[in-house]
């Protein structure tokens, strides 16, 4: 067991003597609760989760908005905290420090009164080991990972992210359940290049894409896609009964969110289910074909544009438009718009020692 773990004074160490009411009265007196029951943090669990880390007292840098370090070893405690797996801390130190990128802002996203979450996609190898979900229900709240994307101490050196409470750190007018567990896996072997692939990276590398999320939206194809008559009129028919409302639902959240009229808004997200890719590219749909159609077609309808209306395009380029395969059997789609304010999704690898 490791004896070189220096914590603020603040994170408490507990013997395995304690009992559960003390440790979750203690621990949320100390502001280090989320309200969902939280593991005793123990010096062998703490000293298990840390393992293989190299240096545990390390800056990665400073997380808005309270500024404080980013650091293995507190970082580890929250994860101790959550039931994270060791396995996962090396994802959640990745994602954090990619939330650090300034053009992902999240100053922005965790201060602002609008509905913005930090959403994970993890791709790999990794996201099968940590049993991440990407299958049915692959939005659910089960990510203990996530659950520690921002943790939330009260103070001292190690403290960052930020403070749940009225008026405390998060300003959220109404918030979103996405603020607590956004984890996903993306599907493997899918039958579109995984988005990791696309910035880059080796299929097999564990990766992780952090994203500044406002909520999302169902999605379904037109009545053809749903009824088979698209299949049976032709390959461009099918595209179009898939892809036009997800068109339509790009456009229509710029113009109820006020983006356009920032300089920030390019990129576009969303879930597409296996089934409804694998149709796609039956038919001989490429990724860029469908990135292409829908940036000719994702257009800010008139009436939120003003005069000039339904010329404004959704999206930078046909390259910022990521389609994302995840999920069940079903052809619901899943639309998450990037938050209004201005951010940019992060990719990062999840290297295999901290």
């Amino acid at each position: 067991m490791r004896d070189d773990i220096e914590l603020p004074v603040d994170y408490p160490l507990f013997d395995d003597s304690v009992s559960f009411e003390d440790c979750q009265s203690r621990l949320h007196a100390l502001g280090l609760g989320d309200g969902l029951p939280l593991v005793p943090p123990t010096k062998a669990r703490l000293a298990r989760m840390l393992e293989g880390v190299r240096e545990p007292a390390t800056s990665w840098g400073n997380l808005p908005p309270l500024m404080g370090e980013l650091r293995p070893d507190a970082l580890g405690y929250q994860c101790v905290l959550a039931g994270c797996p060791p396995a996962g801390l090396g994802l959640v130190m990745t994602a954090l420090h990619a939330c650090l990128e300034p053009q992902f802002n999240l100053l922005g996203i965790t201060t602002t009164t609008g509905t913005a979450a930090v959403a994970m996609v993890v791709h790999g190898p990794l996201a099968r080991e940590l049993g991440l979900i990407s299958s049915s229900n692959c939005l659910r709240s089960r990510c203990p990972c996530q659950r520690r994307l921002r943790p939330r101490p009260q103070s001292g050196t190690a403290q960052c992210g930020r403070r749940q409470g009225r008026g405390v750190g998060d300003m959220a007018t109404m918030g979103q359940s996405g603020k607590f567990s956004f984890c996903l896996a993306e599907t493997a072997n899918a039958p579109l290049p995984s988005l990791s692939e696309r910035r880059g990276l080796d299929k097999e590398r564990s990766a992780v894409t952090v994203m500044g999320v406002s909520g999302t939206a169902e999605v379904l194809p037109l009545e053809e896609a749903q009824t088979g008559q698209a299949a049976q009129t032709g390959d461009a028919i099918l595209g179009d009964a898939i892809l036009a409302p997800i068109a339509a639902a790009m456009g229509s959240a710029i113009g109820v969110s006020g983006t356009r009229t920032r300089t920030g808004r390019g990129e576009q997200i969303f879930f597409l289910p296996p089934e409804l890719a694998g149709r796609l590219t039956a038919c001989g749909w490429t990724l860029a074909a469908m990135q292409t159609y829908l940036f000719d077609h994702a257009r800010v309808p008139p009436l939120a544009a003003g005069t000039a209306g339904g010329n404004e395009r959704a999206a930078r380029s046909a390259e910022a438009i990521q389609p994302i395969v995840t999920g069940g059997p079903g052809i619901k789609m899943t639309y998450a718009p990037l938050w209004s304010g201005g951010t940019v999704t992060v990719t990062r690898a999840v290297p295999s020692t901290l």
